[in-house]
C-alpha cells in the first residue's frame, strides 16, 4: 500500500494544531491533522477553557439571582431560584459540541486530511497512526507536534476524576459539593473553586507558596485575594497536601504548614487538584528519534520553533513560554508563516493572561516584582474602579487598572487590570504596547463616557502625570 504524502503533518488539534492546520490550508499547502479525541480542539474546547468559562458565567447569573446581587437595590425581585445541574451540565456539553462541529467545518472547507489515532514519529518523516488497532503511515515534508499539555499530578495523592479529581473531573460532578477542597492557587484553581462556591459548595484552597497566582504581579494578587475572602473562599497559604484518601462519601487529607511543620487533618467532598500542567510528549516516538528534550519535559526549540531534527517541529504547550490556548494560536500562525518562508514572529512578552472570575483579572507585560528585580527605573499609575462612572453605574466598583512605564522614557512596560470585564479591557493596553506606546500617548486618546475603559485612561494620566478623577 503506497504511503500518503503531504506538504505538512499536524500532530494534535487544540488551538495550535487546528490552527496550524488551518493555516497551512489556507496558505496552499496540503495538510493532515492527527488527533486521538474524536473530537476536535483539544483540551481548550472539550475540557478546558470554553466549559469552564461556560460554567463561570452560569454559576454567575445563578448567584446573582439567588442573592438578588445587583438586582435587588434597582427594584428587581427574584423568587424561587432553583439549580438544575444536569441542565446547566447538558447546555456547556452543546456549547462545547456546537464549536467542535464548527472547527470540523473548517477542516473540510480547508480541504483537510483528518486522521482520529494516536500518533509516533518514524524516521524520515514518517507518521504511524494508530487506530483501532489498525496501523497507517504517512509521510510530510513537515511535520509540527502540537500535543498540549496534561494536569500535573502530585505525590500521594490519587486522581480518580470522581472524588479526587483533576480540571476535567471538576467540570462534570454530577452533585455540588458540599465541601470542596482546591490544591493549588493558580487560574484553574481559582476559577473552578469560583464557579463551585457560587454553586453552594463550601470552597477551601490549600497553596504550598506563601501566596495566590505565583508569578502575577504581587500587588494585583493580593487585593485580588482579598475580593475572593470577601466572597467566600478561604485559604491557606503555605501549606502543602501530604496524602489523601477515599472514605466512605469523603475524602481525608493531611496537611501540613510549611513554616513549622504543623500537621492537620481535613475532610472534603471533592478535592480539585490544580498544581499546573505538564508537556504531553508521551508516547510519540521521540526518545526513539532522539529529539531533545529539557528536563522539565519540554521539547526543545530554536527561535523559529524547530527541534534539534530538521523538518519536525513545535509549538504551544509542549514547548516553553506561557501555556494558553492564545499562546499556542500565535505560535501556530507564525511557525506556518516560517515555514511558507515567509516574517512569523511572537512576542511572548505581549500575551495576556487573564483569569475569568467576577471581578477577572488580566495582566500583560512586565510585573511591577520583574522591575524591581531588573532594577528597571519605572513610573507606576493606579486608577480604581471605585472612581469609574460606568462601573458604579453597573455596580461592578472592585479593583483597579495598574500600569508601568519606563521612568525614562514612559513607554509602557506592563498593565495590569482587576475588574469586570478586565480580560476585554485589557486589549487596548496589549495594542499600545505592541505599538511601543507611551503612558502618554494612552492617557491623550479620547475615550468615550461612560465606560470602563476611562478607567484605563485615568491610570496612564496617573503614570506620568495625575489622574482627574481621583
Amino acid at each position: 500500500m503506497s504511503e500518503k504524502n503531504y506538504d505538512l503533518i499536524v500532530i494534535g488539534a487544540g488551538p495550535g494544531g487546528y490552527v496550524a492546520s488551518i493555516v497551512a490550508a489556507q496558505k496552499g499547502m496540503k495538510v493532515a491533522n492527527i488527533e486521538k479525541r474524536e473530537t476536535l480542539g483539544g483540551t481548550c474546547l472539550n475540557v478546558g477553557c470554553i466549559p469552564s468559562k461556560a460554567l463561570l458565567h452560569a454559576s454567575e447569573q445563578y448567584e446573582n439571582n439567588l442573592k438578588n446581587t445587583g438586582n435587588f437595590d434597582w427594584g428587581i425581585e427574584v423568587d424561587n431560584v432553583k439549580l438544575d445541574l444536569q441542565k446547566l451540565m447538558k447546555k456547556k456539553l452543546g456549547i462545547v459540541d456546537d464549536l467542535t462541529k464548527g472547527i470540523n467545518f473548517l477542516f473540510n472547507k480547508n480541504k483537510i486530511d483528518r486522521f482520529i489515532g494516536e500518533a509516533k514519529i518514524l524516521k524520515e518523516n514518517k507518521v504511524k497512526i494508530l487506530a483501532n488497532k489498525k496501523e497507517e503511515i504517512i509521510k510530510a515534508k513537515n511535520i509540527i507536534i502540537a500535543t498540549g499539555s496534561n494536569p500535573s499530578k502530585l505525590r500521594n495523592v490519587d486522581i480518580d476524576e470522581s472524588r479526587v479529581v483533576s480540571s476535567t473531573g471538576a467540570l462534570k460532578f454530577d452533585k455540588v459539593p458540599k465541601k470542596l477542597v482546591v490544591i493549588g492557587a493558580g487560574v484553574i484553581g481559582l476559577e473552578m473553586g469560583t464557579v463551585w462556591r457560587r454553586l453552594g459548595s463550601e470552597v477551601e484552597v490549600i497553596e504550598f507558596l506563601p501566596r495566590i497566582l505565583n508569578g502575577m504581579d504581587t500587588e494585583i494578587s493580593e487585593k485580588f485575594m482579598k475580593i475572593l475572602v470577601n466572597q467566600g473562599i478561604k485559604f491557606r497559604l503555605g501549606w502543602s497536601v501530604e496524602k489523601t484518601s477515599i472514605n466512605g462519601d469523603v475524602v481525608d487529607l493531611q496537611i501540613k504548614e510549611q513554616l513549622n511543620s504543623n500537621e492537620e487533618n481535613l475532610q472534603a467532598d471533592a478535592v480539585l487538584v490544580a498544581v499546573g500542567r505538564e508537556p504531553n510528549t508521551q508516547n510519540l516516538g521521540l526518545s526513539d528519534l532522539g529529539l531533545k528534550l529539557d528536563k522539565k519535559g519540554f521539547i526543545e526549540t530554536d527561535e523559529n520553533f524547530e527541534t534539534n531534527i530538521s523538518n519536525i517541529y513545535a509549538i504551544g504547550d509542549v514547548i516553553k513560554g506561557p501555556m494558553l490556548a492564545h499562546k499556542a494560536e500565535e505560535d501556530a500562525v507564525a511557525l506556518v508563516e516560517l515555514i511558507n518562508n515567509e516574517a512569523g514572529h511572537i512576542d511572548y512578552n505581549l500575551v495576556p493572561n487573564i483569569i475569568y472570575t467576577s471581578p477577572e483579572v488580566a495582566s500583560i507585560g512586565l510585573t511591577e516584582d520583574d522591575l524591581k528585580e531588573k532594577k528597571i527605573p519605572y513610573n507606576k499609575g493606579v486608577f480604581p474602579f471605585s472612581a469609574n462612572s460606568r462601573a458604579k453605574a453597573i455596580g461592578h466598583t472592585d479593583g483597579m487598572v495598574k500600569i508601568l512605564s519606563d521612568k525614562n522614557t514612559d513607554k509602557i512596560l506592563g498593565s495590569h487590570i482587576i475588574g469586570h470585564e478586565a480580560g476585554t479591557i485589557i486589549h487596548e493596553l496589549s495594542i499600545a504596547m505592541g505599538f511601543g506606546a507611551s503612558s502618554e500617548d494612552v492617557a491623550r486618546i479620547c475615550h468615550g463616557h461612560p465606560t470602563v475603559n476611562e478607567a484605563i485612561k485615568e491610570a496612564a494620566l496617573a503614570t506620568f502625570s495625575k489622574a482627574i478623577h481621583s
